[in-house]
C-alpha cells in the first residue's frame, strides 16, 4: 500500500490508512510531553498519508483567537477570531465542521483560493476548554466523509486527553 493514499481509495482502504496513521502517531507520541511537538507530528503523519489533504494544520487557542500552529502546505491564515470562518466556528461551537463546498459556507475565510472543501475538528482539554483546532483543506469538492470525521475526532479527543 502506498503511504500517500489518493481520494479514489475505497472506504476500507481509507479506514486501513487511518488505522496505520493512528498506530504511528501513538508510537511516536508515546513518551512525548510537548504539545507543539505532538501537533507537528500529527500534521506530518496525516498530510503524508492522503493525497486529498492539501493543507493540514493546527490553530492554537490564544485568548479568544486561533493562532497558526504547526502545518504543512502553503501559507495559512495567521490569526482567526472565534466564530469567524470554518475554524472559528468549530472553536466557538466546540463541534466538528465538515464543509463539502467552502463557497457555500457563510463567512468562509479564503486563506487559499484553491480550497474547495474543509474539515475542522476542535481539540478540547480534559476540562472542556478549546486548546485549538485541527484544520484540513482539500482542493477537491466534498473530499471529507464520515470516515474522515470519525477518525479525526478520535485523534483530537486523544490529543486533548494527553496534552490538556
Amino acid at each position: 500500500m502506498p503511504w500517500k493514499q489518493s481520494s479514489a481509495i475505497t472506504e476500507a482502504e481509507k479506514v486501513t490508512t487511518y488505522q496505520t496513521v493512528a498506530g504511528r502517531v501513538d508510537a511516536l507520541l508515546e513518551d512525548e510531553s510537548d504539545w507543539v511537538a505532538a501537533m507537528a507530528t500529527v500534521v506530518c503523519e496525516l498530510h503524508q498519508a492522503f493525497e486529498y489533504y492539501d493543507w493540514t494544520g493546527f490553530y492554537r487557542t490564544i485568548g479568544e483567537e486561533l493562532v497558526i500552529g504547526p502545518y504543512q502546505g502553503t501559507h495559512g491564515c495567521l490569526r482567526i477570531a472565534f466564530g469567524r470562518g470554518v475554524c472559528g466556528t468549530a472553536a466557538a461551537q466546540r463541534a466538528t465542521q465538515v464543509v463539502p463546498d467552502v463557497d457555500a459556507f457563510p463567512g468562509h475565510i479564503a486563506c487559499s483560493s484553491t480550497t474547495r472543501s474543509e474539515i475542522v475538528v476542535p481539540v478540547l482539554s480534559r476540562d472542556g476548554d478549546v486548546m485549538g483546532v485541527l484544520d484540513i483543506d482539500s482542493n477537491r469538492p466534498a473530499a471529507f466523509d464520515t470516515v474522515d470525521q470519525q477518525f479525526l475526532e478520535r485523534l483530537c479527543t486523544d490529543l486533548g486527553r494527553r496534552y490538556g
